[in-house]
């Protein structure tokens, strides 16, 4: 009895946070709410599970990442990661509290893992379910005769079932006949008090849904014991193939072009010669940036694929082996990597700073971040690949939240108007307010620009339409744009 009447206690503690999700989520842009949304839900974790927790390191890793990730929403405002980060956080958020109650001895990045996640996952809503079971026995159903109790059920199936299938027939129906759809706009307004109703029967749906959710996980995820998945020795047998002479076959083939193809870059970018026919630097750079890589991924997997698999036994082969996996790594993470940079530098130069190539370029400095630990695995076989990689990649993408991508673009577009008195202002008009800010820039230096002055008089009629006004979307670089758009004089 004691602990069903902590579990309804603690029910509406996360009716609480149920609430607080949906003024975070549902009220418009959002802002500083995530921050302190993330901030109530670890309160309330660690105040239910305690501060014993397993895999330390990486669960703290993956809490200053969430953190990040959450905070990007209160100081930039890029519309890529605004969306993306909508399912990264969640996914991130269940994936570091399985994490931390899962036991030290189940490594994070094993099958066994995988499975332990995806039952804890699946747990979650089949305890949901069994609550609402619980409680609807309790309360509604208490009464009732088993006959009503099932036709009650039926009803509201045939509502779930016949609901969307309604709104389509309604929806086609008011595109058949104006009249109609006239009609059907009005009863609404009239029966229901008009949209506030079904806004708010939807914000009370929501809270319920989101409150079930918390609680669900946060009672699945309290128990710290490993559900039994069958034994863990066979999800780390090492699969080994003994083809050394195939895949050295391979890649003696493979580095042999690439040192050719190594010569003639160096040729044409550090040896001054010209480039061939009469393609500009930015068409060559254009034509062979993708191509390269390309080649890169496909190497980097070949390389992977080998090491994982190939069991050389003898010593010699497997100095042999080595050398050709360095020298892999040489000509794709660093000849070609190095050219395909280039290559996209001189195409910015040309055509100026886009989210696309700044995406490109960072990847392109990942993938040499994973050349550089792969070279040293190959050297250093004890040493763990997988974890590297996941770790790396986490940090990665944390960090492009962590700077303001945009505002970068920004600078880098207004350094090459002041070289070449070029640039593309509906590019930086579809960014964000980071573009905003960019444009109010390029105004105070040039002022005559044209189409500029109706870009800027554009935004400023849109100051009272920015959703700034609401706690929830306050965010630091948007005011600070809002500030200087009131401010600004047009000439």
């Amino acid at each position: 009895m004691k602990q069903r009447q902590k579990s309804f206690l603690f029910l509406f503690v996360c009716l609480g946070l149920g609430i607080l999700a949906e003024l975070s989520f549902f009220h418009g842009v959002i802002g500083i709410s995530y921050v302190l949304f993330i901030a109530a839900f670890y309160a309330i974790l660690f105040s239910r599970l305690g501060i014993k927790f397993s895999h330390r390191r990486i669960g703290l890793l993956l809490m200053i990442m969430i953190w990040v990730l959450a905070a990007s929403y209160l100081f930039y405002d890029n519309e890529v990661f605004y969306e993306l980060n909508m399912l990264v956080i969640p996914v991130l958020v269940f994936t570091h509290i399985v994490l931390i109650t899962t036991p030290n001895n189940i490594d994070w990045i094993s099958v066994l893992f995988v499975k332990q996640w995806t039952q804890k996952f699946t747990q979650t809503f089949g305890y949901g379910k069994r609550w609402v079971k619980f409680v609807l026995k309790r309360t509604i159903f208490r009464r009732m005769s088993k006959a009503a109790t099932q036709t009650l059920k039926r009803i509201v199936i045939g509502l779930l079932l016949g609901g969307p299938l309604l709104i389509v027939i309604v929806g086609l129906l008011i595109s058949a006949d104006a009249n109609f759809g006239n009609v059907v706009m009005e009863v609404p307004k009239f029966i229901l008090g008009g949209l506030n109703f079904l806004e708010g029967l939807f914000r009370v749906i929501a809270v319920i849904f989101l409150t079930l959710l918390f609680f669900s996980a946060f009672q699945t995820l309290r128990k710290r014991y490993v559900i039994p998945l069958g034994r863990p020795t066979n999800d780390y047998k090492q699969v080994s193939w003994d083809g050394g002479v195939i895949a050295g076959t391979i890649l003696v083939l493979l580095n042999s072009i690439y040192l050719l193809f190594a010569v003639i870059q160096f040729k044409y970018f550090f040896g001054g010669e010209a480039i061939q026919g009469d393609l500009t630097y930015a068409e060559y750079a254009r034509r062979g940036f993708f191509e390269l890589v390309i080649v890169t991924v496909i190497n980097w997997s070949l390389l992977l694929i080998c090491l994982k698999l190939v069991n050389v036994k003898r010593k010699s082969g497997s100095f042999f082996m080595k050398i050709m996996y360095s020298l892999l790594i040489v000509t794709s993470g660093g000849v070609m990597l190095t050219s395909a940079y280039m290559r996209l530098s001189m195409y910015e130069n040309a055509y100026g700073f886009t989210m696309d190539r700044i995406f490109a370029h960072t990847f392109m400095i990942f993938l040499i971040v994973i050349f550089a630990y792969t070279f040293i695995r190959v050297w250093l076989e004890r040493i763990s690949i997988s974890h590297f990689y996941l770790i790396i990649g986490l940090i990665f993408y944390t960090t492009l939240n962590a700077i303001n991508l945009e505002e970068i673009i920004v600078e880098n577009n207004l350094e090459r108007y002041q070289e070449t008195g070029k640039i593309d202002i509906h590019y930086l008009d579809s960014l964000s307010y980071s573009g905003i800010d960019g444009l109010i820039t390029l105004y105070e230096m040039e002022a005559d620009y044209p189409e500029l002055r109706s870009l800027l008089q554009d935004r400023k009629q849109m100051i009272d339409n920015l959703d700034v006004d609401t706690w929830q979307s306050f965010n630091f670089k948007k005011q600070q744009v809002v500030e200087r758009l009131k401010e600004l004089e047009m000439k």
